[in-house]
């Protein structure tokens, strides 16, 4: 028994873990490893490192310790390292912060000063150089409102219309203005390089722009001998006019609902989530819905209704998973939010109309979308208990995925990098399997994962998929209703 915040929790590992993955950020409120040990047991599947935030010495350590308590606890959890990306910002406040009240006059400045309610260093002289009287500045996520009334060649002086606490490195957007800095930053080119070296499973980009933003990223893994695939933050309204270039470019996506509400009215953002959802569905790549889904567990043991039902919503749209941020990150109840996400998930995915998915995405052509199709059906028609399918890259199990089936997915991989990566994807149990070389012993490898895994016996059906000749990535073409029999691997 441990403590979280004021309660004292009985962490139990016997509650079914739910179909929707949970991305879970790491910081202060996660570094002691019962708190870590709890927040996997409770169905984290995913580990965020945000980038913004911490040194590399901090995020080494929180990456051990994830790797140790997985081990220990037999789970198979993906590490995700989120960029900090291109975007303007104040600079270092003396003192950590300070009060800002409406309706009084303060100066953004390019000049070094040590911070005060009076004036703020703005390490970006370029945004002095964009701005002009009567554009609208919004820091900390919105929470702060400025309007520009001067500027001159060094400062930009404001009127505050919405107060508040102002934090050294607080992010400010200025909607409507092009954010002329790279893609990548310097700090960015570091943090991948940090990334390569401690083998991490995804790599999210901040204020993607367009498809190139993603290419640019591609290569500078190319040039590092890596291949992490690159999940695209949907905040910025560019990225929206440019979606389906960036859909197809990324290998994953983000709705970074912070920003992009501050971006575009907030009345607007629901109705881009669910495109964004589903055309990622169509796509079968996976997309996790993120910031503030939870937020009010930041400080308090409990969400508010609308906050589980925001949860439950993304999980009817279809997102392949939901995060937390700094309900984990900083907040006092960090085990509790990740139980919460997981209970909503649960009763959600009860509530989830399956066969709308086989409509949703259609059918296809292409062989390997057409088997992962005809499995879902099969499955469903002939009561199966599972669908194992045999993956080199993890395509067919995302294949399958995006169908929504009734029935848990074991993706059985020899890859250890797919097995990770498999933990972002909706309802595939990813597990690990030595290459097989002929059929019966891809079958001998599919029942074994069934029965281990404790979701079929004896006696029961599963549909297996794989790719003959075995161990060529993106070639699944074999359906087979199986019959299990109490064997093993020879």
């Amino acid at each position: 028994m441990l403590r979280s915040g004021s309660l004292r929790l009985r962490v139990s590992s016997m509650d079914p873990r739910p179909r929707t993955k949970i991305v879970c950020t790491l910081g202060p409120s996660t570094d002691h490893p019962e708190i870590l040990r709890a927040m996997i047991r409770a169905g984290m599947s995913v580990a965020r490192i945000n980038f913004s935030h911490g040194d590399h010495a901090a995020h080494a350590r929180r990456i051990a310790m994830v790797r140790q308590i997985a081990q220990e606890e037999g789970a198979i959890i993906a590490l995700l390292g989120d960029l900090q990306g291109p975007r303007w910002r104040v600079g270092v406040i003396e003192g950590g912060y300070i009060a800002i009240a409406p309706g009084q006059r303060i100066t953004l400045t390019t000049r070094m000063v040590p911070g005060s309610p009076q004036e703020v260093h703005l390490p970006h002289p370029e945004l002095v150089a964009l701005v002009r009287p009567g554009q609208t500045l919004l820091l900390d996520d919105g929470l702060l409102e400025f309007q520009v009334e001067e500027v001159n060649g060094t400062d930009v002086i404001c009127r505050v219309v919405r107060g508040g606490t102002l934090s050294s490195h607080k992010g400010i957007n200025a909607p409507g203005l092009p954010l002329t800095l790279p893609a990548l930053t310097e700090k960015d080119r570091t943090d991948v390089r940090f990334a390569v070296e401690q083998g991490m499973d995804y790599l999210a980009l901040s204020f993607v722009r367009t498809a190139e933003d993603v290419r640019q990223l591609r290569a500078l893994l190319h040039e590092l001998g890596a291949s992490i695939p690159i999940v695209a933050k949907i905040e910025k309204r560019e990225a929206l006019e440019n979606f389906e270039a960036i859909l197809e470019a990324a290998d994953a996506v983000m709705v970074a609902r912070g920003d992009l509400g501050v971006e575009i009215p907030p009345e607007e953002v629901p109705i881009h989530q669910k495109r964004i959802i589903r055309l990622c569905n169509r796509a079968g790549k996976p997309v996790i819905t993120a910031t503030q889904m939870l937020n009010s567990m930041v400080s308090h043991p409990r969400p508010t209704r609308a906050e589980a039902s925001d949860v439950a919503n993304a999980i009817l749209d279809g997102t392949d998973a939901v995060m937390l941020s700094a309900e984990t990150a900083t907040g006092t109840y960090p085990v509790e939010a990740v139980q919460m996400m997981a209970r909503i998930a649960r009763i959600a995915e009860g509530a989830m109309p399956h066969r709308q998915w086989l409509d949703l995405i259609g059918e296809s052509a292409e062989v390997t979308e057409a088997i992962s199709r005809a499995t879902v059906e099969i499955a469903e028609q002939v009561g199966a208990r599972a669908i194992v399918t045999s993956t080199m890259s993890g395509y067919t199990a995302r294949m399958i995925a995006r169908h929504r089936p009734p029935v848990p997915i074991l993706a059985v991989t020899p890859v250890p990098a797919t097995l990770r990566r498999m933990a972002l994807v909706w309802g595939v149990e990813p597990v690990l399997m030595p290459s097989v070389r002929n059929t019966d012993e891809m079958l001998g490898a599919a029942s074994q994962a069934a029965l281990q895994s404790g979701l079929a016996r004896p006696g029961d059906l599963i549909v297996i998929t794989a790719g003959v000749p075995f161990g060529r990535p993106g070639h699944t073409n074999l359906l087979k209703v199986h019959r299990i029999e109490p064997v093993s691997l020879p």
